[in-house]
């Protein structure tokens, strides 16, 4: 079998590029350059100064990945993988901005810091972080990919998953190696977060740390987002965090909005 190297034309001079490096960027390079227009084995194979073979591989893995699709007759253009990455990529961009003016005055009005986060997987993805006044030191940071369970984004993100999901949430990340709860409080805590629309991350993630957390949702209703105020134990009580839901709740429906939902009212 060939190795990766074996697929490369021509090595980096400088040798600061691996051989699997090499591949990635050559697979970066057929994709863009197919971005402009459709285009032939032989003149990609030409436009990268590649022979056919190697190009061939790699647009084969491309299109198995759906980056790329293949029309007989006509050439390569882009697939449907980017498509769906791209509109992500978008959404998750709006998100931020549309989100950002809100944390702001969230972090302003409770001094503490403010979170957004979104799925990624069976993960929180944190997206944004606006500091607060307090002279707390929290670890998270934009990048960061937190367990769903034990962070109080995390639970926000989940509360309209079914309790199946939520006990398999549980059970994997503590399985994972996540700071040890008990698995039937958890459960009717979350229950209690789905009713009440907000979730509280109780020194589940980071020692001394609390917070709360709502989620955001989308012109359909769906769950998109969340937010979450944290800070240190000292400055969230039980009464604190009971007293902010209503004002992390109100924020997290202002976003909501400005993306286009709208709560249905009883009859």
């Amino acid at each position: 079998m060939k190795t990766a190297a074996a697929i490369i034309e021509k090595p980096d001079p400088a040798g600061s590029v691996g051989a699997g490096s090499q591949t990635l960027m050559r697979g970066l390079d057929l994709i863009e350059a197919v971005s402009h227009e459709v285009l032939s084995l032989s003149e990609l194979a030409a436009k990268l100064d590649l022979t056919k073979s190697t190009t061939h591989r790699l647009l084969s893995a491309l299109v198995d990945r759906g980056y790329l699709a293949f029309t007989p007759r006509s050439g390569y253009r882009l697939g449907p993988k980017l498509l769906l990455l791209g509109t992500l990529a978008q959404a998750q961009a709006d998100l931020v901005q549309v989100a950002r003016p809100y944390l702001e005055e969230l972090a302003a009005s409770s001094e503490d810091t403010v979170h957004l986060g979104v799925f990624d997987g069976d993960f929180a993805l944190y997206l944004d972080k606006v500091p607060g006044r307090r002279r707390i030191t929290i670890s998270s940071r934009v990048g960061d990919r937190q367990p769903l369970s034990s962070t109080g984004l995390g639970k926000a993100l989940m509360i309209d998953s079914p309790p199946a999901y939520w006990q398999e949430r549980f059970d994997a990340d503590q399985a994972a190696g996540a700071m040890k709860a008990d698995g039937k409080v958890w459960m009717t805590r979350m229950a209690g977060y789905a009713e009440a629309g907000r979730a509280f991350d109780l020194e589940e993630n980071e020692d001394q740390i609390r917070c709360v957390a709502a989620p955001i949702r989308d012109a359909a209703g769906k769950i998109v987002g969340a937010i979450s105020v944290s800070t240190a134990a000292q400055y969230m009580s039980d009464e604190r965090m009971t007293a902010l839901s209503d004002e992390v709740r109100g924020t997290a429906n202002a976003i909501s909005h400005e993306l286009g939902f709208e709560p249905t009212t009883p009859a």
